[in-house]
Parts: structure tokens; sequence; C-alpha cells
């Protein structure tokens, strides 16, 4: 099997929204949208610390269709993640909890990252692989929701600030990173969240973030094949 190609899609969906970087309403955040840019950050990396759960949606590519990798996916600090993913308009499911992840795809996705004969055993089932090490290790990053979104925060270039806008029904003002040619939408109404990171350069991309805080089930599937068993 093409472990590495699979596990890769983790991996490539994490240093693009890297690339990309640079709730609910309420009333206003005291004196933000007037701090400098970096003061913002500061404040939405100070959030963020205090985040138990995220959704996370989007796409992040070089502008075209056949190398887009799209995300729907659930984090929970500590714990893990689940929701989906998908790479050439192919698409999986993912759940990582206590210390596994589980991948579920269809026929034409095993066949595509496996080869006929995995298609074959995998359909209908769940693949099961540690996160501590191995194949499915790029998921574990996954499971650390805090270090993830304060990676995006911090790594950047001289910001600016621009004009303020709604998301979602949430008043946020935008940060622009020119070296990157990206944007950090930060909300100032209620809680300093990032609210969106956008690339304006030609490979594209768009990250929301969203349902903060937000009871998330996670559950290992109740059957699956254990990675292991496909190397033999």
């Amino acid at each position: 099997m093409r472990h590495g190609r699979l596990t890769g899609i983790a991996a490539a969906m994490v240093s693009a929204v890297a690339v990309a970087a640079c709730g609910g309403s309420g009333p206003p955040t005291r004196g933000i949208a007037s701090q400098t840019p970096n003061q913002i950050v500061a404040r939405a990396t100070h959030a963020i610390d205090r985040v138990s759960s995220v959704k996370v949606s989007g796409s992040v590519g070089d502008g075209s269709a056949a190398n887009t990798i799209t995300l729907d996916l659930n984090l929970v600090g500590g714990r893990g993640a689940t929701g989906s993913m998908s790479e050439h308009g192919l698409s999986f499911r993912l759940v990582a909890v206590g210390g596994e992840a589980y991948v579920s795809g269809s026929t034409a996705f095993w066949k595509q990252f496996g080869g006929p004969s995995v298609a074959s055993r995998l359909h209908g089932h769940w693949l099961r692989g540690p996160t501590s090490s191995g194949e499915f290790s790029s998921f574990r990053s996954l499971t650390d929701i805090h270090r993830l979104l304060a990676h995006l925060l911090t790594g950047h270039g001289a910001l600016t600030k621009g004009a303020t806008t709604t998301i979602d029904g949430r008043r946020v003002i935008a940060l622009h990173d020119a070296s990157k040619q990206g944007t950090l939408y930060v909300a100032i109404t209620g809680t300093p969240y990032p609210i969106r990171i956008a690339n304006g350069s030609a490979t594209g991309g768009r990250i929301d973030f969203s349902n903060f805080n937000r009871p998330v089930s996670l559950k290992a599937p109740a059957s699956s094949i254990d990675i292991t068993s496909l190397k033999h």
C-alpha cells in the first residue's frame, strides 16, 4: 500500500494552512479594532489557548482542482478529531482518538492510495493505525489544536490592518501579511477568535474556524483493520 501518499494528506493540510495564515456574536471586544496588528494577534492567541474544541473547514491547494485538499474536521484539544478530508476529488472519513487514527474511504479512494487489492480488502471497513509513529503519525497534529492554531497565528511576516467586515454574522478585522499573501480575520465582537485565514496568491485557499467550545462526540469505530496487516 502507498501509505506515505495517504498520510501526506494530513501533513499537506497542516502546512498549506500555515502558508495561508501568514463562536457567536456578542458585545464589542474592548478596543481590539484600534490595537496594533501584533496586539490583535496576541489577543487571538490568548483566546485560542482556552479553546476546548473547534471546527476547521475549507480548502487549500495549488489553485487546480486536481491538487486541492478539502477538509471538514472537528478538533478536540488533547483528545482527537473527527470529520472528513479529500484530495483529487476522493474523500475519506477520519476519526483520531485514543492514540489511534481510523480512516474509511470509498473503493475509488482505496484504489488511488492503495491499489486494487487493498481496495478490495478495505471496502466497507475502517483502517486503523497509531498516531505516535508510522504511517498515521501526521494525524497526531490534529489532536493538539492549541499548538496547531498558535502556529498559524505566529508564523507570519509584517502585518497591516485592513477593513472590518462581517463573516457568518460576526464582525471581524482583516490582518494582511504581504510576504505570504495571506489574510487573517479576527473577531472584534465577543471573544477575539481567529475566524478565517485566506491566501490571496495563485494557489488560493481558505480555512474557516467555527463552533468554538461546542461538544464533539469522539468514538472509535466498532471494528477496524490494523494497518500493519496490509504489509504482509
